[in-house]
């Protein structure tokens, strides 16, 4: 025999369950992201792509790095000793050593262990300084003491990547080159933007997608935003700039 439910106690239950506050009812203008879907979010148009960098532009038109240095040489080491460290904790190393070796026999003159020493805060600080003095004399035995603006040399030296080489040859060289950092393997993944399951493929989406008239700036508008912005932890949606274009499930919107 079945068991009998007590109506009054299950109005009760109902009573109390739409009795409970709305969460979301602090923030009027927030919108809370609904349940993640299952299928592709749908690709960017051309249009939406030419939109996202003409906000971009618009917000800082000549967007530079955070790195610094004085020459292409002192860019060259810079970005090899950012591997794996921030910026921040870079620059907080380079200008004593840059002081003393700014060029490729300086530098090979000052030697691994003093250069050891004057990076001694920057992770992986060892084998970055054998690089260093490494890729510095390859720059004199090769090419006459000076930095190749050409990838597949600049790749062939101690310690460069294809990350590394891309940024010497957009900031030094004026390439239209974008350098995949952590950053922007998050804002295209996140976005939608330029999708990939590695760097090389978010780069190549990026090669292909971002407009002539964006390619100069890309990288350094990409790595901002998601350095300050589209970040890991908590993404800041309400001071995003392509809120309303970003693809992301999870993102938060605002109203007016």
């Amino acid at each position: 025999m079945g068991r009998k439910t007590n109506p009054t106690a299950t109005k009760s239950k109902v009573g109390k369950a739409k009795s409970q506050p709305n969460s979301t009812s602090a923030s009027r203008s927030a919108v809370r992201p609904g349940p993640k879907s299952a299928s592709r979010p749908r690709p960017w148009t051309n249009a939406e792509i030419e939109e996202a960098f003409r906000r971009f532009r618009a917000a800082v038109p000549e967007p530079r790095g955070e790195l610094q240095y004085i020459n292409p040489y002192t860019l060259l080491i810079a970005v090899v000793l950012s591997a794996q460290a921030t910026d921040a904790g870079v620059n907080k190393a380079t200008p004593a050593l840059f002081a003393v070796a700014d060029t490729p026999e300086k530098m090979v003159a000052l030697g691994e262990d003093k250069v050891r020493e004057l990076i001694k805060t920057i992770g992986l600080f060892r084998t970055k300084a054998k690089n260093v003095i490494a890729l510095s004399k390859k720059l004199i035995s090769e090419h006459g003491g000076m930095v190749p603006p050409l990838r597949e040399a600049l790749e062939a030296l101690p310690g460069v990547g294809r990350k590394t080489a891309n940024v010497v040859l957009n900031v030094a060289f004026g390439a239209e080159t974008i350098a995949v950092d952590t950053h922007i393997f998050r804002v295209g993944n996140r976005t939608g933007l330029a999708p990939g399951k590695n760097p090389f493929e978010v780069e190549m989406k990026l090669e292909e997608r971002v407009p002539p008239a964006y390619r100069r700036h890309a990288h350094h508008w990409l790595i901002l935003h998601g350095r300050y912005i589209c970040k890991a932890q908590r993404p800041l949606c309400e001071k995003c700039l392509i809120n309303d274009l970003c693809r992301w499930p999870e993102k938060t919107t605002f109203m007016g």
